[in-house]
């Protein structure tokens, strides 16, 4: 007959029983914050703006604990991709999803199907839908103002006053946050500097060399040109080659969207007189933490201006434009 077992080795043995079961309870709570998922779907995987975004969100993620994925197709155009790259990342059944939609109409079902399942917040672009959770953007309209402001100055410390011929280039039509831009633009310029006439208006195909094209184009038929506003990140790098190798950047203000190294050596070498800039790394950051707040139930902004800075030769070097123009990438 075996001994009994005495109380302090029982008191042991359930101690250590009891710190097993709290070791797993642990273990499983440390497994279920890590499977928390929230994908982030840009609108182009290959450009620097939306590299930042993803630099952002992939912070939050860590300071957050939580799982982001990185997903979105290889070109702005490719609005098909991005539609079927939602509907996959929805059927992972993620706390939620955050998006930056490529086309205004094409995305608004998608988004309304998408949200039924999951919350989802917008960022940059808006879409023909009302089922965001939040949406986080620049106010694009005051984007273009900004960039009709800057334009105005540039024309006017070369020529003394904000006069003449001018131009607009717009990448992709139907695209909620180009739209806005081309909208503010053309608003500001009719409100505020009546010397300045809008003489074409032109629409690419998301590709930086038809930025180019349309740009050198517009230099050969246009000899009163005086100025342009290149709306986004593509664009600007082809209208500031064009502007680079015809060597017109003494006659022809060019003002761009976005950044990235070649918009800052156009900027730096005075082919660009100045940028546009947002706060991409913001945005995703934002997103994401926005995101998470939003699948735990809590209340969230309906709308976030993430703000528009105008950047030229003269203040590129400040901290803060640094900062805008450098942004850590890891």
């Amino acid at each position: 007959m075996k001994p009994p077992i005495s109380f302090p080795l029982l008191r042991v043995f359930t101690g250590l029983v009891g710190a097993v079961a709290l070791a797993g309870l642990f273990a499983t709570a440390t497994a279920s914050a890590a499977e928390v998922s929230i994908p982030i779907i840009v609108k182009d995987t290959t450009s620097n703006f939306w590299q930042i975004v993803f630099a952002g969100a992939r912070k939050a993620g860590k300071d957050l604990g939580v799982k982001v994925p990185e997903l979105g197709a290889q070109s702005e155009s490719d609005i098909n991709g991005q539609i079927a790259i939602l509907e996959n990342a929805v059927s992972e059944k993620p706390a939620a999803v955050v998006i930056a939609p490529t086309q205004f109409k094409a995305l608004g079902k998608p988004i309304d199907e998408a949200a039924k399942k999951v919350k989802i917040i917008g960022i940059d672009s808006a879409a023909d839908s009302k089922a965001f959770t939040s949406f986080l953007t620049t106010d694009n309209v005051q984007g273009g103002r900004v960039a009709a402001d800057g334009l105005a100055a540039a024309i006017a410390a070369k020529y003394g006053k904000p006069e003449g011929d001018v131009a607009l280039i717009t990448s992709i039509a139907g695209v909620g946050s180009l739209d806005q831009r081309a909208k503010g633009f053309k608003e500001q310029i009719a409100a505020k500097y009546p010397g300045l006439k809008l003489v074409a208006d032109k629409i690419a195909d998301g590709m930086a060399t038809t930025g180019l094209n349309i740009m050198t184009d517009l230099i050969t038929a246009n000899p009163n040109l005086r100025g342009a506003f290149a709306s986004n990140l593509i664009m600007a790098q082809g209208a500031g080659q064009a502007i680079a190798e015809n060597k017109v950047a003494d006659k022809i203000k060019l003002v761009g969207f976005d950044s990235d190294d070649k918009l800052v050596k156009l900027l730096t070498d005075g082919n660009i007189a100045a940028l546009v800039v947002q706060d991409p790394f913001r945005m995703g950051y934002d997103g994401v933490k926005t995101a998470l707040a939003a699948s735990k139930g809590e209340q969230v902004p309906e709308k976030v201006d993430t703000g528009a800075n105008l950047i030229t030769k003269e203040n590129m070097d400040s901290p803060r434009s640094q900062e805008l123009l450098h942004p850590k990438l890891k």
